[in-house]
């Protein structure tokens, strides 16, 4: 059971960022790889084979199960602040995009200098690749972006959408780049806004994920001993791993709701 929280672990903390580094490289788009042997892997390994040593399988997948939700929760915080980084980035890349063309410059020339703006602020960024692999393709005299990419979640293929339609309709890019750009700036103010309004739930449902230890603290402070029942025996052994189980389900539930409600 234990092994099989530990491959949940790592699966938990590799798959997403591997999915998203396979759909940039068909993009031709290089990434900074993470590293090796990351810090979260390591803590979570190391947790239940102490618990292990110790004596109490039953200790060491509690501890597996905490170890699993603390790096789900991490890898969930990771993502939020990169697609608010992205956001970032292509609000700026959209300022340097729009500038161009106002001055009379084409869109292959504006968006390849908005990707060289952006590069010397942020070179990793996806949006320095997207905007990059854009104007290279529209100098090439192809799409700007490929059939099938236009429903895809990275944010600079808003930047492709608004300019196939000025391309195929006529319209003003320039309008259309800047009604992208205030409708960017527009979601991320109601993100922060609602992100400021559920940091209240999330610090309540953190304390309620926290009150059964503290619960067995008090115990142990009254002399009623509940750590000797729960590392003693079978029964007790198995409360604890229902207990843990249940207590991480809430925490992840309640980051789900909470996420759900940030991302409308």
């Amino acid at each position: 059971m234990t092994l099989v929280l530990l491959a949940v672990a790592v699966a938990v903390h590799w798959w997403p960022a591997t999915r998203v580094e396979h759909r940039l490289t068909t993009l031709n788009v290089s990434v900074r790889s993470a590293p090796s042997v990351p810090w979260t892997v390591i803590g979570a390994c190391a947790a239940p084979v102490v618990a292990m040593i110790a004596g109490s399988g039953q200790v060491a997948v509690a501890v597996s199960l905490v170890c699993v939700t603390l790096m789900w929760r991490r890898r969930r915080s990771r993502r939020t602040r990169g697609q608010e980084q992205e956001a970032s980035d292509l609000a700026l890349a959209l300022s340097v995009m729009i500038a161009e063309l106002s001055v009379g410059a084409p869109p292959a020339h504006a968006c390849a200098s908005a990707a060289r703006e952006l590069a010397r602020a942020r070179a990793d960024s996806p949006v320095v690749a997207g905007l990059g692999t854009m104007a290279g393709r529209a100098e090439l005299g192809g799409e700007v972006v490929a059939e099938g990419e236009a429903s895809g979640h990275l944010s600079w293929r808003r930047v492709g959408v608004a300019w196939q339609l000025a391309d195929r309709h006529g319209l003003p890019i320039v309008e259309l780049l800047e009604s992208v750009r205030a409708d960017l700036l527009a979601r991320k103010q109601f993100a922060a806004r609602t992100r400021a309004g559920l940091a209240g739930p999330r610090a309540t449902a953190t304390v309620l994920a926290g009150l059964p230890v503290i619960g067995i603290l008090l115990g142990e402070l009254m002399g009623a001993h509940p750590l000797g029942v729960l590392l003693g025996g079978r029964l007790g052994g198995l409360l604890l791993i229902i207990g843990t189980a249940l207590s991480m389900a809430g925490l992840v539930w309640a980051d789900r709701i909470t996420d759900r409600v940030a991302n409308r």
